[in-house]
Parts: structure tokens; C-alpha cells; sequence
């Protein structure tokens, strides 16, 4: 298994992808924070398997404009080391991994890209200006690397909505591919800020998973049915602080009103267990596919 190689600037990025984009392989990219966990390493399998023989390429960046003050940047995980040791175990090719200079030269940068009324809620709406920063630095990384395809989890699902937005709307030419959420037998989908939760707190955090699963059980009866059986679980549970728990259309638009049958939706929540803020969601059926 060959390491992969380690990019610090825009220029040694170029030099690395230069044949690949002469060669019209295919150069698929996975943007991260880094401190890699399974759930990253199905991104870069995913990438790997569409590839087709090009380059996979991945980037870990802790990106200052996507936090606000006050929130864990600075204890944000930082373990590049074994991040190096997932990448070369999921076969990828070239790792970015820019300091914030490299980035934004001129410290935080005038031109930014707007989310829209998409970026102001749900996540948006507790972290006003988090999808700003996203796009941004998503944007600049798109451009530096230049990639045909992209992946992103389903875990951050409005994230994955706006950078398809985005891309769609700037006319970025990327395949924004949706990975699905991993999880940990229980059902608590990963997420590099579960290191931060004690013995308790990680007993609380699977009543997310517990809440949408109970309401895509439901959702044959309806979005009402199901958003009770998804709050109904939550109240059994202690430690959990509820921020938001909503159903929404694919696109986290409004629902039709009526909802006909076999209308697609997803079901989106985020709660904070002791000092910790967790995001879930999942995809439901609403009504019975069919009619009556």
C-alpha cells in the first residue's frame, strides 16, 4: 500500500493533479476536518470506488470561518498523524493539507459566498454565519483541486443540500456525490466530536438515532404521527437538551400541504448531551406509497 503524498500548497497540489487533468482521468476529491473516522473512510471508499482508475484526493483543514466564537475550535481534534494512516489505508493518492494562510492570505476574506435563506436555518439558525464559512472554504478548495467529483456524508445533511446548491448555482462542474451516514451498532451515527462525550453522556447521544427511528416508523400514518413518536422518544431521555427535531421535503423545503402518500422526506435533529452538540437525520416515507 503506497502513502500518499502530502500537499501544503496550492502550487504542489497543481504539480501533483497536473498529469491527471492532462490525462482526463478522473480526480475524485473528499473534503474533511480531519480527525478521521470510519465514517470518513467510507467518503474516500466511495471516492476510491468512482475514481475509475484517477486520483483520489482528500484535504483536512479545521476551517476558522465555519466556527463562531465561543464554539471548539480550538479543541476541535487535531491528529494528522493517524489521519495520514486512514488515507493510505483507503488507498488515496494525495492529501491537502493547507495551513489557514495558505488559504486565506489575507486573513478572513472580503468575498465570501452567501448560503442564503437555506444557510439560516435549522444548523444555520443556532450557528448564524457556519454555512458561510462552509461554502467558502468548500468553494476555494473545489478551485484548488478542480476535481470531477466530490463526496460529502448524509450525516451533515443540510451541508450536503447547500454545496449541491452551490455548485448547481456558480456552475462549478462537480459531481457532488452523497455518501450515507455511518453509525456504531447502537445507531449513533459517528462524529469526530463523540471523543468529547463521558460514559453517560454516550448512553444519552443513541436517543437521537432511537427518536428518527421511531419516527420513520411511524410515517406511514403521517408527518404529525411521526414527529410525536420521534418526541416521545426524546422525553425518555435524560441528559439530552433538544435544539431542533423537524421534517422537512428532500430538499429541506416545506412539505406539501396536503402530504400526499409516499411523499419522500427527511427528518433532521440536533441536541446537546452535557457540553456537546450533536447533529442526526434520516430519510422517511410519509403515508403509505400508493394511496389508501
Amino acid at each position: 500500500m503506497t502513502a500518499p503524498i502530502h500537499a501544503a500548497t496550492h502550487e504542489e497540489l497543481a504539480a501533483l493533479l497536473g498529469p491527471a487533468r492532462t490525462s482526463a482521468r478522473t480526480i475524485a476529491f473528499v473534503p474533511t476536518m480531519g480527525a478521521l473516522h470510519e465514517g470518513h473512510a467510507s467518503l474516500l471508499r466511495v471516492a476510491r470506488e468512482r475514481a475509475d482508475g484517477g486520483p483520489v484526493v482528500a484535504s483536512i483543514f479545521v476551517n476558522p470561518l465555519q466556527f463562531a466564537p465561543g464554539e471548539d475550535f480550538d479543541r476541535y481534534p487535531r491528529t494528522l498523524e493517524e489521519d495520514l494512516k486512514v488515507c493510505e489505508r483507503e488507498g488515496v493518492d494525495v492529501v491537502f493539507v493547507p495551513a489557514v494562510e495558505e488559504l486565506y492570505p489575507h486573513g478572513e476574506p472580503q468575498v465570501v459566498v452567501e448560503p442564503g435563506p437555506l444557510g439560516d436555518v435549522l444548523e444555520g439558525r443556532t450557528r448564524p454565519g457556519h454555512f458561510r464559512g462552509v461554502l467558502t472554504v468548500v468553494a476555494k478548495l473545489l478551485r484548488l483541486v478542480q476535481p470531477d467529483m466530490a463526496v460529502f456524508g448524509e450525516k451533515d445533511y443540510q451541508q450536503l443540500v447547500l454545496v449541491r446548491r452551490m455548485v448547481s448555482d456558480l456552475c462549478l462542474g462537480v459531481d457532488v456525490v452523497g455518501a450515507p451516514t455511518q453509525r456504531e451498532p447502537d445507531g449513533l451515527a459517528l462524529s469526530s466530536r463523540n471523543r468529547y462525550l463521558d460514559t453517560e453522556e454516550r448512553l444519552a447521544a443513541v436517543t437521537l438515532y432511537r427518536s428518527l427511528r421511531a419516527a420513520q416508523d411511524a410515517a406511514k400514518e403521517g408527518a404529525a404521527a411521526a414527529i410525536d413518536a420521534a418526541r416521545a422518544q426524546m422525553r425518555m431521555a435524560e441528559r439530552v437538551a433538544l435544539d431542533y427535531l423537524v421534517i422537512t421535503d428532500a430538499h429541506l423545503g416545506d412539505l406539501p400541504d396536503p402530504v400526499p402518500d409516499g411523499t419522500p422526506a427527511r427528518i433532521l435533529v440536533a441536541a446537546r448531551i452535557g457540553t456537546t452538540r450533536l447533529i442526526d437525520n434520516l430519510e422517511l416515507t410519509l403515508g403509505t406509497p400508493g394511496g389508501p
